[in-house]
């Protein structure tokens, strides 16, 4: 017995041991990892200013919070009022379920208690107090300008309070908190402007992150609305935890059917090759191995894997299983041959480990250069890579010899697959200059045409555009505003941050005044600043001072001063409350109004105050008179959402190009400095380059806009071509070893395993490019034609060179 067996089968069982343990381990953490699928991964983690506000409102601002809820339908005789009672109902279960802060749905019901919140803090709130308010000519006016009201239809909610509050400080606090875009009201509910439908916003108390407090508050919804609506109404909800929620859900179904027919495709091609079950379970090790070291990593990293990143994981199928291939199918009996002494595995582990690792090598360095972006979902994609090709190549490394010491058993049509190559590799090189020309084409089309990195950031969200339709016709009918420009102020405390929102709207009313604007909403019209109540308490007269001023301004009025008696109480009341706070608004509409204008702060960052403008309907906004306007306040920054979007993924985009091409730079330096031959450096990146310029030449030439995935695509083609081109080199500088035949028995076993794993690879990466997640797709479509296209341009260009005849002379190098 070979002395050296002993310690082998012990190193081998050891080996297989750590890899069950790592597998374990690797299974739980991926188990209890948190899955996400918004788009805040892909918001850089190092923001200006201006991406803080949108990051801020992305991650847990009051708008991801907000639901828009519709309900449409019911009889043609009835409708309305069945949607009505809906409206009610759904709002009341609502309004009782803790998962929802707070439902609107135009009932005034609900402000009940603002109501009589705002009446007895009336004079902290009204924009309208100020000392001149209270002298006797302004006293005088504000009491002719009520009375004038109570002929009206406002005369109604006038008259029971005009002894207590003859100034209208309370009609002038509806006035202002009234917002611009108001919901058109039918039966006492919301409805839209522009279709039969009753319209509700409900506020979840889970954040727009927390997905499984979102999909319990939207099950919640489904399940008070099926409770009591009348047959024939339909609801409609949207909204940021809507798309999340869908989006995960989306993207988990489209990785389980990829998974599974991806799978089983490869299964269909493994049968073939190796007509063993055996070898079939062996060659899936280290796909399932890759995938869960990839997810375990990235949730130990990150706290959290995307989505995005897990249908990435489906891609490790195509690229993993080609380390099985290479292994079962070279390392059988009498496939390299160099040590009549030496097992099969130890021979392959001597021949061929060596290209494959050199490949893995270019593989990690390339996709290296992810880890360090500074966008959290492309440092995944860079984390999930390294560590599932890692745990591939040392599973196949390692525990293969284990499992398989003598490669597969079967041989199912392997002879076959290594005639086609052998016959492909004869024919291929005598086209060279052909696929040269395509090639040159195709870099020309990418040259000439439009830049076709044109895409955009929602091009990476999987939002069915059905569902946006929806979603932007709700906003609408609730008069949501649009996000389309809005001043961002920062300040250390709730205070400074309204105080600092006054500011910003004193300067906006001279724009509006000068028709610059229609109008803003701000979080000082709902909670004004302590300041600004301390100053508005201050003007308020003392008793003896207000009764003299009352007599004066009475005199010969509707409203005689002896009757005010009221209203001078309360006045005097108002000069000793407290001032009102954010905590005093609890449970109440106003804290939802609010909230989604005042982003609270912590230690971390500060607090926000986000002021919504309605622009003039024609000439747009006037960017340099608001910036002018707003240059002495400390913290305003104007922000264009669009705009600062396109700023997000132009950056990200420009850093990703910068981080593949430093990963490309050091991969022809690892290249170089393994290889130290420029003619062999030459001879593996061209046929890689000419393949990817074609895919990305004929992708441009069909009006595809590339975007960050693409850049990804590129790295995996690279990634995976390196593969076959190291393959082509090394057969080529081996050339004939023998004069018995043996040789080209071997190299037919090599090029038979580059096909199988080439068409293993296409197909995986073939179904992610019909795939209907843009992420995926975008993926896919890159990496299934450069896959095959690396594999035909290695054959063509570098060909398996054998100058003399009859050991494997028909394979001939261009």
């Amino acid at each position: 017995m070979d002395p050296g067996t002993t310690p082998r089968r012990r190193g081998g069982l050891i080996a297989v041991l750590v890899w069950l343990a790592g597998c374990t381990l690797a299974g739980v953490v991926a188990i209890r990892a948190h899955y996400v699928a918004d788009l805040s991964a892909f918001l850089p983690s190092a923001p200006t200013p201006e991406q803080a506000v949108l990051l801020d409102q992305v991650k847990d601002g009051a708008a991801s919070r907000m639901v828009f809820i519709g309900i449409e339908g019911g009889t043609a005789a009835e409708g309305t009022a069945q949607r009505a009672e809906a409206s009610r109902q759904l709002a009341a279960t609502l309004r009782a379920d803790p998962r929802f802060t707070s439902v609107s749905n135009g009932d005034t019901a609900a402000w009940a208690d603002v109501g009589r919140l705002v009446f007895e803090r009336r004079y902290a709130l009204s924009p309208a107090v100020d000392a001149e308010r209270f002298s006797v000519d302004g006293l005088r006016n504000a009491i002719d300008e009520t009375v004038s009201l109570l002929g009206t239809p406002a005369g109604s909610l006038l008259k029971p309070i005009v002894f207590r509050d003859p100034t209208g400080e309370t009609l002038r606090i509806a006035e202002a908190m009234t917002p611009a875009r108001a919901p058109r009201s039918e039966n006492g509910v919301w409805v839209s402007r522009t279709a039969p439908r009753a319209v509700l916003v409900a506020t979840t108390r889970a954040d727009g992150g927390d997905l499984d407090g979102q999909q319990a508050a939207l099950a919640a919804i489904d399940a008070a609305f099926a409770q009591g609506a009348a047959p024939g109404l339909r609801l409609q909800v949207s909204g940021a935890g809507k798309f999340g929620v869908s989006s995960r859900e989306r993207i988990r179904s489209a990785v389980e059917r990829l998974a599974i027919v991806g799978s089983a495709l490869i299964v269909v091609f493994l049968l073939i090759a190796f007509a063993s079950l055996r070898s079939l379970a062996i060659a899936m090790l280290p796909v399932a191995t890759g995938v869960l070291a990839g997810i375990a990593a990235v949730s130990i990293g990150f706290s959290q894997v995307h989505g995005m990143t897990l249908g990435f994981g489906t891609t490790l199928i195509g690229e993993a299983v080609d380390y099985a291939i290479y292994y079962l199918i070279q390392a059988r009996p009498g496939a390299v041959s160099t040590s009549a002494a030496a097992t099969p595995a130890q021979r392959w582990l001597r021949e061929s480990w060596p290209t494959i690792r050199l490949g893995l090598l270019t593989s990690l360095v390339g996709f290296a250069a992810l880890v360090f972006s500074g966008f959290p979902g492309l440092a995944q994609l860079g984390v999930f890579s390294i560590a599932g090709l890692l745990a591939a190549a040392a599973t196949t490394r390692f525990v293969f010899p284990v499992l398989a010491p003598r490669g597969a058993p079967g041989q199912g049509l392997r002879r076959q697959l290594g005639r086609f190559m052998q016959a492909c590799a004869t024919a291929l090189p005598r086209l060279r200059w052909a696929f040269l020309a395509v090639t040159l084409v195709a870099a020309a089309a990418l040259a000439l045409l439009p830049s076709p990195w044109r895409g955009d950031l929602m091009a990476l969200s999987p939002v069915d555009p059905a569902d946006l339709g929806v979603d932007a016709a709700l906003r609408a009918d609730a008069g949501a505003p649009d996000a389309g420009v809005l001043v961002a102020v920062s300040a250390p405390s709730e205070a400074a941050a309204l105080e600092a929102a006054e500011a910003v709207g004193a300067r906006l009313d001279r724009l509006v005044g000068e028709g610059l604007l229609q109008g803003y909403d701000s979080p000082a019209r709902f909670l004004p600043s302590v300041a600004t109540q301390a100053a508005r308490r201050a003007a308020l007269p003392d008793e003896a001072t207000l009764r003299e001023r009352l007599i004066a301004a009475t005199e010969g009025g509707a409203l005689p001063a002896a009757r005010l008696a009221p209203f001078i109480a309360d006045v005097q009341a108002a000069r000793a409350q407290a001032p009102i706070v954010r905590a005093d608004l609890d449970g109440t509409p106003l804290a939802v109004a609010v909230d989604g204008l005042l982003l609270r702060g912590d230690g971390a960052r500060p607090w926000r105050a986000l002021i919504n403008l309605q622009l003039p309907e024609r000439g747009g906004l006037d960017a340099d008179r608001l910036r002018a306007a707003l240059a002495d306040v400390p913290g305003a920054r104007p922000v264009a959402v669009k705009a600062e979007l396109d700023a997000i993924y132009d950056r990200f985009l420009v850093q990703a190009a910068w981080q593949a091409a430093l990963g490309a730079a050091a991969v022809l330096a690892l290249l170089g400095w393994h290889l130290r031959s420029a003619r062999r450096l030459g001879r593996i990146v061209v046929p890689i380059a000419a393949a990817t310029l074609l895919v990305l030449g004929s992708l441009s030439a069909a009006g595809v806009d590339f975007g960050i995935l693409h850049l990804v695509g590129i790295l995996l083609t690279v990634a995976i071509g390196s593969n076959y081109a190291l393959f082509f080199d090394h057969l080529r500088e081996r050339g004939p070893t023998g004069h018995d035949g043996r040789e080209s028995h071997e190299d037919s076993d090599t090029l038979a395993s580059l096909l199988l794993a080439n068409l293993t690879t296409v197909a995986s990466f073939g179904l992610l490019a019909v795939s209907g997640i843009p992420v995926l797709r975008a993926i896919g479509e890159v990496v299934a034609p450069g896959a095959l296209l690396c594999l035909v341009f290695s054959a063509a260009l570098i060909g398996t060179a054998s100058k003399r005849p009859g050991a494997y002379g028909k394979i001939a190098a261009p």
